[in-house]
């Protein structure tokens, strides 16, 4: 070790408030680099492949651009309910006027939800062909549980009864992650970890506790188990808001350290080059980034971001972004998702099952509920979006085997049907606004998966 590197050692361990011995200083003559004393893990860099990333051509939208949108996202969704064994015997709408039988299916998607004075629920569906209303009695409990999670616009299957033009419910069948999902494991001994909502710019942005997450990934804090975990870590996902912006919220101006945005994105560019660049940093946008609002969000370009593109070992993507990790010859490697979460206010808001086990403390409610609809956005109001002429990008086509996001700034890590949901923490301490809105938040805490065993595990840096 060189002085230059014993004196900066010197100068972080006081920052932690540790001592410094004359014994220490003695021990530090003869301790190793971190390419020596990581592991014996001898980590290679790994590959990142973009399966998806939106690119956005900017256009004015028609209302015609909009009923095509959905048109496409009904075909989408529809395609999926198609193939399901449930839901035999399919007819269109417009036909089941004049159909009268006990099992009759159709798809619809959600117009309008009411409760009738008896507290049944009376959905009102429509496909290209119309509209039907379909009755579901309070005393199928199971199914007016489901039903009352239904929000508006998205697409489901129904099965029932039809009787003089009135529809009774019996079953209702969600579009769904098959329940055989493979649970596929990395064919290597190295970690990945999930980062979001730095804001980067915040006065209230915790820069001392970046700070320690950074001496760890250096391998210059911890355990000596910690800093084998270190060692392993491949790969680092960031879900969005990696700044605070500028102009995000009334009055923002007087919470922010940094005031102009390019320069929070430079101080940002700084810290994220402290990490190693053998390992692969993926980031993608959130709301309160210079990218446009509407979503998919496209990744950072470079005019208030060009250090970011000068990271070698950075990787851009769009809001949402999907990526394949770990992929060789022999192994198809492991699906990313990577959505910063905008969407997640309304559904914490106006589902009732959702609000009433936790609400923003429980996020992995939220991931399940988009991923049943296989859509991260199914209500037209949830988040502002680009209508897509062509497809619908917030679909959820191809299953993640890691769902990946961020926004309500607490974490949670939960596995659903093979795929682990992680939604990861923040680095800004609480804000008027959340004070104002009750907010819990779970700052500098770090998600952490082993892509070979798929373990995960919490660590913190608060």
């Amino acid at each position: 070790m060189n002085e230059q590197e014993k004196k900066k050692l010197i100068a972080d361990m006081l920052s932690r408030g540790e001592l410094v011995t004359p014994q220490q200083l003695e021990n530090l003559e003869h301790k190793p680099t971190r390419q020596v004393a990581v592991s014996d893990v001898a980590r290679t860099k790994g590959i990142v492949n973009v399966d998806f990333s939106y690119r956005f051509h900017a256009k004015k939208s028609s209302v015609q651009d909009f009923v095509a949108y959905y048109n496409n996202r009904f075909q989408l969704l529809s395609g999926l309910l198609r193939n399901r064994r449930e839901l035999t015997q399919l007819m269109s709408i417009s036909r089941i006027e004049n159909t009268t039988g006990d099992r009759v299916s159709f798809i619809g998607m959600v117009s309008e939800i009411q409760t009738t004075k008896n507290d049944n629920l009376m959905i009102t569906f429509e496909d290209p062909t119309g509209k039907t209303r379909v009755i579901v009695t309070k005393t199928n409990q199971d199914l007016y549980k489901k039903a009352k999670e239904l929000v508006h616009d998205e697409v489901v299957g129904i099965m029932g009864s039809a009787r003089e033009g009135i529809f009774f419910a019996n079953e209702i069948i969600l579009p769904e992650v098959p329940v055989a999902k493979e649970f596929v494991k990395g064919p290597r001994d190295v970690n990945a970890l999930f980062l979001s909502d730095i804001h980067v710019g915040s006065n209230v942005f915790m820069g001392k506790e970046f700070d320690r997450f950074l001496h760890w990934i250096n391998g210059k804090s911890g355990s000596a188990s910690q800093r084998e975990e270190a060692a392993k870590v491949s790969y680092i996902f960031i879900a969005g808001d990696v700044v605070d912006g500028i102009g995000i919220f009334q009055d923002q101006q007087h919470e922010l350290h940094i005031k102009d945005i390019q320069e929070q994105y430079n101080q940002l560019a700084e810290l994220l080059s402290e990490i190693p660049q053998d390992i692969n940093i993926i980031i993608s946008p959130g709301n309160h980034d210079a990218v446009l609002p509407m979503e998919p969000q496209p990744a950072f370009d470079t005019i208030f971001c060009d250090k970011l593109h000068t990271l070698p070992n950075v990787t851009l993507v769009s809001n949402p972004g999907l990526v394949t990790i770990e992929k060789t010859e022999a192994f198809p490697g492991l699906k990313v998702l990577m959505y910063h979460g905008y969407s997640f206010d309304y559904y914490i808001a106006n589902v009732d099952s959702i609000r009433q086990q936790g609400g923003y403390d429980r996020s992995d409610l939220i991931m399940k509920f988009l991923l049943k609809r296989r859509h991260l956005a199914p209500t037209h109001t949830s988040t502002l979006y680009v209508p897509d002429t062509k497809t619908d990008p917030l679909f959820i086509n191809e299953i993640p085997d890691i769902f990946h996001t961020g926004h309500v700034h607490r974490t949670n890590v939960s596995m659903y049907r093979n795929i682990s949901l992680v939604n990861s923490s923040c680095w800004q301490g609480m804000t008027p606004f959340q004070a104002r809105l009750g907010h819990n938040p779970q700052p500098a805490r770090v998600p952490l998966i082993n892509l070979q065993s798929r373990k995960a595990k919490i660590l913190r840096f608060g």
